[in-house]
């Protein structure tokens, strides 16, 4: 049985297990007693529960606890702990993990004087900083108070560390908090901080401010403190520095002893040593000049504590997860913040696709054919190639300055040359100037060099593919999902047999979900490596840059969600803390959505003619069949889109470390889902993974490079 109004329980509740016997009957005395009310929050907090994502496994949603409140006579139904604090402080992540949250747990953090000291215990409690509190303050809530302190007309006359227990114990009843009603004295400071990790000093006593410091150096504690004048605040690292002095030195060889039953006015100008005269604010020294006066004590605003409260929390943080916080003295001052108040930046906002007229194909043959060479599409539109061209050869050579790390041994360089041949040829045929072409891998000038020779000669198929090779662009709108025509990946497999590759395709709803998230997956490991990721920003050209190599944002055709997510994401701060999260799982949300709105994903794959490994010749005739497919889907009534995995290019383990050393393991199990999801075996070698939806016509087009000796740059 307990007595209900015991002194005891003034600000402590009361957490009863109803599955325990002895808290089971008090629990009964309790509802029975009259003027007690009951609040049972049970039901809607196992809702919250369930809604919870990635609860910690093993929570019990049927445990529950009855806490009891004295100073409200009231009885409130929660959840049992685990639960609890999971809903509580699910809002915390990821600015705390878990992980983190559990080692604040292991903090007990003491704050001296409960004027500001209250808003500092009650913000360290509100965001779960510590896992115990002790509070001291002798003195009583006045009115004058509570223009600072968080409390009401009913805590005037209650001393001050009890209102701060009492409200944190209506936030979180299980979080232990200690009380020392007679403050802290020169002969109980000692006691006070033991056992403390980190002390908060926030009293008006200058020798109990210099008795909390010389204990802290014995104990070893850091110590923090703020002062409620532009953002003033203090850290003392006794923890490291025990023999530092007290507020840094800046009151010489003055003790607490000199400083023992100073009246406010005499202690005036120690406190304006420690501020730092030069440094206050012009309302808080013109303040100084006038206490004992025309105002009774120094002024504290509401908002300053407040603001005082946050710094204080967040040096906690630091100090409970082992982050640099130095000994010394810095300012958080809004007042000069707000003065400084800029234009904001602005997302880069896509633009009209009428700002970018695509000039007419050049109608000498010459310069008609390198332009037509130079429209092919290559990885991230590097246009790894240099051409050059006479009256009687047409030269595309593999430029390995353009390469990327998912080119790897320049193999996607390889493909993009092999396109531009076909290109190339396409356009010569349509002029009658279709001669023999070429690939050398023996050139000691250049890894790969593609020739065709001009001369009198065309072919019918080719050139009819010269006006689809001007218009063929790359589409990145979601699709329908309609399901293709049966006739649609027959003819894209006699297009790429013509160059002696084959199609491998997925399609269906159930299928094409699989991939999304397998090439969701993949552009994860893109944006969390950081070396992907410099370089996957690198090829972006936002509006106002030049848009001539590299991918222009506008043709992603981004939702305004989507284009503020690119932006968040080119963040490498960002990156680093998802990869250390093992976190991230959304960054491929833009290709798992567009795959998922497809109507087939088709690889282009193709077998080294000599046998065993491709060279870069067995790649280049693979871009030739990119191209055939491709230009051949987008005369179907296809939107095209390459969504090529990192790793694309790589044939074996050395090649995935090479690509990605940190999710090497990870990329390695994707591949092996990917190949066996698209039927793709083991001596065929993959050259462009093409996505083909029905979508509304793209609203930006690529732009290219001029060509040497050519007008034309679209």
């Amino acid at each position: 049985m307990i007595e209900l109004d015991s002194p005891d329980n003034a600000y402590r509740p009361l957490v009863l297990d109803p599955a325990d016997r002895a808290d089971a009957a008090t629990l009964r005395q309790l509802t029975d007693a009259v003027g007690v009310r009951v609040v049972d929050l049970r039901t809607g907090l196992r809702a919250e529960l369930s809604e919870l994502t990635g609860p910690p496994p093993g929570l019990d949603p049927d445990e529950e606890r009855w806490v009891y409140y004295p100073w409200r006579h009231t009885l409130v139904a929660v959840l049992g702990p685990a639960a609890f604090h999971a809903i509580r402080l699910d809002r915390n992540r990821n600015k705390l993990t878990r992980d983190e949250q559990r080692r604040l747990a292991g903090l007990t953090v003491g704050v001296v004087g409960q004027s500001v000291g209250h808003s500092v215990a009650f913000t360290l409690a509100l965001e779960a900083s510590c896992g115990r509190l002790r509070l001291a303050d002798f003195d009583t809530i006045e009115l004058s108070n509570l223009n600072r302190v968080p409390g009401g007309l009913f805590d005037v006359g209650v001393n001050k560390s009890v209102v701060t227990a009492r409200r944190i114990a209506e936030l979180d009843p299980y979080l232990p908090v200690e009380i020392w009603t007679a403050g802290v004295l020169s002969e109980t400071v000692d006691a006070f901080v033991d056992g403390l990790s980190i002390v908060v000093e926030e009293c008006d006593s200058l020798d109990i401010k210099f008795a909390v410091r010389e204990a802290a150096q014995r104990h070893r504690i850091p110590l923090l403190m703020d002062t409620s004048d532009r953002g003033l605040f203090d850290v003392e690292r006794y923890d490291l520095e025990p023999g530092r002095p007290a507020f840094h030195g800046l009151l010489g060889d003055t003790t607490g002893a000199d400083l023992a039953d100073l009246d406010t006015r005499a202690k005036a100008p120690h406190v304006v040593r420690i501020l730092d005269p030069g440094q206050l604010s012009a309302r808080m020294a013109a303040s100084l000049a006038e206490v004992g006066e025309t105002v009774t004590t120094w002024p504290q605003l509401g908002s300053d504590v407040q603001l005082g409260a946050a710094i204080v929390a967040a040096a906690v943080r630091r100090i409970g997860l082992g982050a640099k916080l130095s000994s010394g003295r810095t300012r958080v001052d809004l007042e000069a913040a707000l003065d400084s108040l800029a234009e904001p930046g602005h997302l880069e906002e896509c633009v009209d696709a009428a700002e970018d007229p695509d000039e007419a194909p050049p109608t000498e043959p010459l310069a008609a054919i390198l332009s037509c060479a130079q429209r092919a599409p290559s990885g991230g539109n590097t246009q790894p190639w240099r051409l050059r061209g006479t009256d009687r050869l047409v030269e595309i050579a593999l430029d390995p300055s353009a390469t990327t790390a998912l080119d790897v041994q320049l193999r996607g360089s390889a493909v993009a040359v092999g396109a531009a041949l076909h290109n190339a040829r396409v356009a010569a045929a349509a002029f009658g100037l279709l001669g023999t072409p070429e690939l050398r891998v023996d050139d000691p000038a250049t890894p790969l060099l593609a020739r065709l020779r001009l001369a009198e000669g065309t072919d019918n198929d080719l050139a009819a593919d010269y006006p689809l090779a001007l218009d063929r662009q790359t589409n990145r709108r979601l699709g329908s999902a309609a399901p293709l025509p049966g006739t649609v990946l027959p003819a894209l497999r006699s297009a790429a047999g013509a160059e002696d590759a084959t199609v491998r395709a997925v399609t269906g709803v159930d299928g094409l979900a699989e991939a999304a998230e397998l090439l969701g997956s993949s552009d994860r490991v893109r944006y969390l490596t950081p070396q992907l990721h410099e370089q996957l920003y690198a090829e972006l050209r936002w509006p106002g840059e030049d848009p001539r190599t590299g991918i222009d944002v506008r043709t992603l055709d981004p939702a305004p969600d989507e284009l503020a997510k690119l932006q968040v994401g080119r963040r490498t701060d960002v990156m680093d803390r998802l990869r250390e999260w093992s976190a991230g799982s959304a960054l491929g949300e833009f290709t798992v959505d567009r795959v998922r709105s497809s109507s087939a994903l088709v690889a282009v794959c193709v077998r080294a003619r000599a046998g065993g490994a491709p060279d870069l010749a067995d790649y280049a005739r693979a871009g030739a069949a990119v191209e055939r497919v491709w230009l051949r889907a987008q005369l179907l009534g296809l939107a095209v889109q390459p969504v090529s995995p990192v790793f694309l290019y790589a044939r074996g383990w050395e090649d995935l470390r090479s690509v990605s050393p940190e999710f090497t393991d990870t990329l390695a199990g994707i591949q092996r889902h990917f190949h066996n999801l698209l039927g793709i075996p083991d001596d065929e070698n993959v050259a462009l993974v093409l996505r083909l939806s029905y979508a509304a016509a793209a609203s930006v087009r690529s732009r290219r490079l001029p060509v040497p000796g050519s007008r034309n740059d679209g």
